[in-house]
């Protein structure tokens, strides 16, 4: 059995999202625990509104391939629209962050909210950090 830390995040009527989405990941996965959900900025572009961030530790027989490619399916389900705009408005965006205690996600590095959930999610987790800049 593998464990997974998927992130979860929404700024289109997100309460209602990311309800639907637990939902349905909870519909096809076992829940294990779920981080709490906070109010984050936009990352890139900042003409939209405000996310809203947390992610649930789950157990799945699937590989990480398969498991991708169901939470991209589901974020179609739910009605997300991929567009140009890597950072744009979305109904939900659901990404694998830790993948059997390793991060597999980049932006843990520099995105302070998914480190927080991770923590919350996995106690005492060596989590990446971002490289200080030299001057």
């Amino acid at each position: 059995m593998n464990r997974a830390v998927i992130g979860l995040g929404s700024n289109i009527n997100p309460e209602e999202n990311i309800r639907r989405a637990k939902e349905a990941i909870d519909g096809e996965f076992k829940i294990i625990k779920s981080s709490s959900f906070v109010e984050t900025e936009p990352v890139g572009f900042k003409e939209q509104d405000r996310f809203i961030n947390g992610a649930l530790l789950i157990e799945t027989e699937l590989g990480a391939d398969s498991l991708e490619s169901r939470l991209k399916n589901l974020e179609s389900e739910l009605g997300r629209v991929k567009t140009d705009n890597k950072y744009g408005p979305r109904t939900i965006d659901l990404d694998i962050l830790v993948w059997n205690g390793e991060v597999v996600d980049e932006e843990v590095r520099e995105r302070e909210f998914l480190r927080r959930s991770i923590e919350e999610l996995i106690p005492g987790i060596e989590l990446p950090r971002t490289p200080p800049t030299r001057s």
